[in-house]
């Protein structure tokens, strides 16, 4: 039998251990309990100090970190008499925790304001100011336990939703969809003018290849690959074969491994290859070579691993058509739907015997082989980089008509991958239940534009920030 006033079920998924139930009241919670706790900020506020006394005030707790680094950035926080400073909150179960997990040379935990821990009276030595929560939560552990499993750690709490989010509930989805829409479109030509402006100095081929290599580098990695883009006349002369090519990327960028993968029958030949080719040739490029420090592998998906991009771009720099078989694509008269499977057809690569089995050199051959480039990486090049390009090429030779065919494109292409910036952007400006409006490429475009145009230049108070008036003037003007 359940406990009395108790379901079955709730008896049934207690057993079956589908919710977190601390067996004793002496157990420590679970690190996710309490990045849940400092999320949704179920703490007595008033009674918060660090470890030497001072005084603690939460403007905002910041916003999840779902990438490598401190558990949450752009808190707003102020610490004794301090002015209140925007940075990073790191949150572990016990002090020692900032040295054992090795926080206090890692230059991504250098902005952390505030380290947040379970139980502890005395901060490790160098670590930030230190708060314990033990006497500060606003319920039982046992009681918070339960709530946690219908609070999930990323549903972004109502009360620390933007202050243009009250103003955007009240419009209705076709307000919305023209809003992004404008948005998108102000995206577009900015990337487009971006292309205009670097081929008046390099000329419209190397400016779209520099745009794919960035392109492929995403977030992370968009400075090194730009880097490598810019010689590129330098390093693709006399490459001949994809795998010459491959074996100069590699050697330039600093990601060539400099031994093989012991132990893998088979898996280290590709590795003797191209170092074969890279030793007798890497005098040559001495000056241009990377530091691997240039690039950054935590939070990366194994997929979008640069080596995996070099290696693809490689392929198409040697097929050597790349470019015009755009311009065809672009004179293309085929119906909307079947533009994204065309273009991948163009990029995407037919063979290649390792990196169609391999996420890096050192991986585990895959159990099936996996293509170079997915539909979500020929979604980010089409809307990030070559409708842009062809649209302002369109432009320079006062093509209108080719100029709208493009922007149709743009505005009709399927939505992308979903990410962390998009998700975060939907709760603090759209809230809940907006999920058909990003059904197009174009809508995430625009969201990402009004994210970066201004919460970007504010904090997570959204303090300075003038959407919000803005919003509530625009709807003023519409309504009248």
């Amino acid at each position: 039998m359940s406990p009395a006033g108790d379901s079955f079920y709730v008896f049934w998924r207690a057993r079956a251990g589908a919710v977190n139930v601390l067996r004793d009241e002496h157990d420590l919670p679970t690190e996710r309990l309490l990045q849940a706790v400092w999320l949704h900020q179920r703490l007595r506020r008033d009674r918060l100090k660090t470890a030497d006394g001072k005084t603690v005030r939460i403007f905002h707790p910041g916003f999840v970190n779902p990438e490598g680094g401190p558990d949450f950035s752009g808190a707003v926080i102020q610490i004794g008499d301090e002015a209140p400073r925007s940075g990073d909150v790191e949150i572990d179960l016990r002090a020692g925790n900032w040295r054992a997990h090795g926080h206090a040379g890692n230059p991504n935990f250098r902005n952390v304001l505030l380290h947040v821990v379970w139980e502890e009276t005395r901060p490790a030595a160098g670590a930030p100011p230190m708060l314990s929560l033990d006497q500060s939560l606003d319920a039982p552990l046992s009681e918070l336990c339960l709530w946690l499993e219908g609070e999930p750690l990323r549903q972004f709490p109502e009360n620390l939703r933007g202050q243009c989010c009250p103003s955007l509930g009240q419009w209705d989805e076709p307000q919305l969809a023209g809003l992004l829409r404008e948005a998108a479109h102000a995206r577009f030509q900015s990337k487009a003018a971006w292309f205009h402006a670097r081929a008046q100095h390099v000329g419209w081929e190397q400016c779209l290849w520099e745009g794919l290599f960035r392109a492929l580098g995403y977030k992370h990695n968009a400075w090194p690959m730009q880097n490598l883009a810019e010689s590129r006349e330098r390093w693709v002369r006399g490459a001949g074969s994809a795998v010459g090519l491959q074996a100069r990327l590699f050697g330039i960028s600093g990601l060539l491994p400099l031994e093989g993968a012991r132990g893998r029958t088979g898996d280290d030949g590709y590795w003797r290859r191209i170092w074969d080719r890279w030793w007798r040739e890497r005098d040559e490029f001495s000056d241009c070579l990377l530091p691997r420090t240039a690039w950054k592998f935590r939070g990366l998906r194994p997929a979008n691993h640069p080596q995996r991009r070099l290696a693809l771009a490689a392929h198409w720099l040697a097929a050597g058509d790349l470019v015009q078989k755009l311009e065809r694509w672009c004179a293309t008269e085929a119906p909307d739907p079947m533009l994204p499977a065309s273009l991948r057809e163009i990029l995407e690569v037919e063979r290649d015997e390792f990196w169609r089995w391999h996420w890096t050199f050192h991986s585990a051959r895959l159990p099936k082989p996996r293509p170079l480039l997915g539909d979500a990486r020929v979604t980010d090049l089409a809307v990030n980089v070559i409708l842009p390009w062809l649209w302002t090429r369109a432009a320079e030779g006062k093509n209108g008509k080719l100029q709208r065919i493009l922007e149709q494109r743009y505005f009709t292409w399927p939505p992308a991958q979903d990410n962390s910036i998009l998700r975060l952007a939907r709760q603090r400006l759209l809230g809940p239940g907006r999920g058909r409006l990003g059904r197009s490429a174009a809508a995430q475009q625009g969201l990402m534009q009004i994210a970066r145009d201004f919460c970007g230049h504010s904090n997570a108070v959204c303090e300075g920030c003038r959407f919000p008036e803005l919003v509530g003037g625009w709807r003023r003007q519409t309504a009248t």
